[in-house]
């Protein structure tokens, strides 16, 4: 999928935090100001999350409440999945809730298999290219939940 604007990336993850349910873990990749934070911004949303949600770079994980609770975590500041684990940051309240996981990557081998890989590639004022990737059949009904917001972006589209 392409979007063109920080709006259309936050509306196509809103979209897909309707298929969210519990335990469910989503890695975001893409370069630093891809959008991985719009991302998390619009997913929240469509869980009916109300508090702003900013990227979690000092402070590593941040938790919000609504629908599921979005747990938010962003790995820039680490060196691997080492430090991950050493930290706490994976832990088992994960299991009530959604878990994003800004630059995965750094988990790398210790990444469960049952999840939902976003790439994102562009940045700057650049459109972005959104690819899914499910892990397992269990994750195919995010990629399911896609046409229909493609229909919704082409009727946006159409209006203007």
């Amino acid at each position: 999928m392409v979007t063109r604007e920080p709006a259309g990336t936050r509306a196509l993850a809103s979209a897909l935090a309707g298929t969210a349910r519990p335990g469910d873990l989503i890695s975001l990749i893409g370069d630093l100001g891809a959008g991985k934070t719009q991302f998390a911004k619009g997913f929240g949303s469509g869980l009916g999350i109300t508090d702003t949600i900013v990227s979690p770079s000092f402070v590593l994980m941040a938790e919000y409440r609504g629908r599921l609770p979005l747990f938010h975590i962003d790995l820039y500041r680490l060196a691997d999945a080492a430090d991950a684990f050493a930290g706490g940051l994976i832990d088992e309240r994960q299991g009530e809730g959604v878990t994003l996981i800004e630059w995965a990557e750094r988990l790398a081998d210790a990444m469960p298999a049952d999840h939902l890989d976003v790439f994102i590639d562009g940045t700057g004022d650049d459109p972005r290219r959104i690819t899914l990737r499910a892990g397992s059949a269990e994750y195919g009904r995010y990629l399911d939940a896609v046409p229909a917001w493609v229909e919704a972006a082409e009727s946006a589209e159409g209006s203007r």
